[in-house]
């Protein structure tokens, strides 16, 4: 069994980091186009600094951030991953990539970005996390994940790892590490929110015909201030507030009070007041 973990960047101030912070804030709030660039250089990344020198023979499986119905910001990234590493793969005479999902079971409305290590784990402490064990017998698995922060998620991984009893040859790929270690985690949060400063800021990425859905701008939006959020839902298409309210119902936020007032205005508006929708022109 071989484990590695591969960055495509190395952040060792809390300023700077290698990669424009307002295209990774538009990232985890479902800017598609940034997602294509991201996972066409963490793949360009992993080739020339990994592959090229590590001929992986087996049949590799690609598997994104765990999540339950709701992808993370990390399955658009995944995508473009695997499209550019089959190019590679389908020149070398290999297999291409195989995909397969790590199932969690606990949802939550914190925001982990704002957590340090200590907390990080102690909300996550509790997630299981599944796999399907036999799909990956004698493949080598590739774990793509973001921004490896205080490494809380990748221990989780482990855990998984060693609870299964897998034996595959491990690689644990981020877009980004966090190396510095006098840095506070909440770095990653002035990161997310680097760009995405209020709901407003949400509408572009929206409305770009890039937009992926994932539970970060789910959660963002069923959290806001109702107020704001009214005035912002009122001016979005009826395609992407029903995929909101799907996406919320999928994932259990209606059971999550937080969210509540917010998620029964869409229910009003989508079921109730269709009238209203119409008008929009929408």
């Amino acid at each position: 069994m071989i484990s590695t973990t591969y960055s495509l960047h190395h952040i060792h101030h809390d300023t700077s980091f290698g990669f424009d912070a307002d295209d990774y804030s538009r990232f985890k709030f479902g800017d598609g186009a940034v997602s294509k660039d991201f996972g066409t250089a963490l793949a360009d990344g992993f080739i020339t600094e990994y592959l090229s020198d590590n001929r992986v023979t087996k049949q590799i499986v690609v598997i994104s951030s765990p999540y339950s119905f709701i992808p993370t910001a990390t399955f658009a990234m995944k995508d473009w991953f695997v499209y550019r590493l089959n190019h590679w793969l389908a020149e070398q005479g290999l297999p291409v990539v195989q995909e397969t999902k790590v199932h969690r079971t606990i949802t939550y409305k914190e925001d982990y970005g704002e957590l340090n290590a200590e907390q990080r784990m102690n909300l996550i402490g509790n997630d299981q996390f599944h796999i399907d064990k036999d799909f990956l017998m004698d493949k080598t698995l590739l774990f793509l994940d973001d921004i490896r922060i205080t490494g809380s998620h990748e221990r989780m991984i482990m855990k998984m790892v060693k609870a299964y009893g897998l034996s595959n040859d491990i690689h644990m790929l981020y877009f980004a590490e966090l190396i510095n270690t006098d840095i506070h985690p909440n770095v990653e949060n002035y990161l997310n929110y680097h760009h995405v400063k209020s709901i407003f800021d949400l509408d572009g990425i929206i409305k770009s015909g890039n937009f992926c859905i994932n539970t970060r701008i789910v959660k963002y939006i069923l959290n806001y201030s109702f107020d704001g959020f009214c005035v912002f839902i009122e001016n979005q298409s009826v395609a992407f507030i029903t995929q909101l309210y799907n996406m919320a119902l999928g994932n259990g936020y209606h059971t999550i009070e937080a969210y509540e007032q917010n998620l029964n205005f869409i229910k009003k508006l989508l079921f109730l007041d269709n009238y209203k929708l119409i008008q929009y022109g929408n």
